[in-house]
């Protein structure tokens, strides 16, 4: 009976794989794209002083994120 549970225990993971991998892809959830916010992180801008920073052998601490200019909507 341990042999017979152990088949069919195995047989029910393999079938679960199975069924895992063969899910279409287009079933992800993506985020819907957005106009920018003056919430929005400049990220341009902290990628630069933390790429200068590193060649300084500095570590940034940011306390305040610095914001994206938008430019307003006419």
């Amino acid at each position: 009976m341990n042999a017979r549970f152990r088949v069919f225990v195995l047989m029910l993971s393999t079938l679960g794989l199975a069924a895992c991998a063969s899910a279409p892809v287009e079933r992800t959830a993506q985020a819907p794209e957005r106009a920018p916010t003056i919430m929005d992180t400049d990220e341009a801008y902290v990628a630069y002083v933390e790429r200068i920073a590193r060649r300084r052998g500095l570590e940034v601490h940011w306390v305040n994120l610095p914001r994206a200019q938008v430019k307003p909507e006419e």
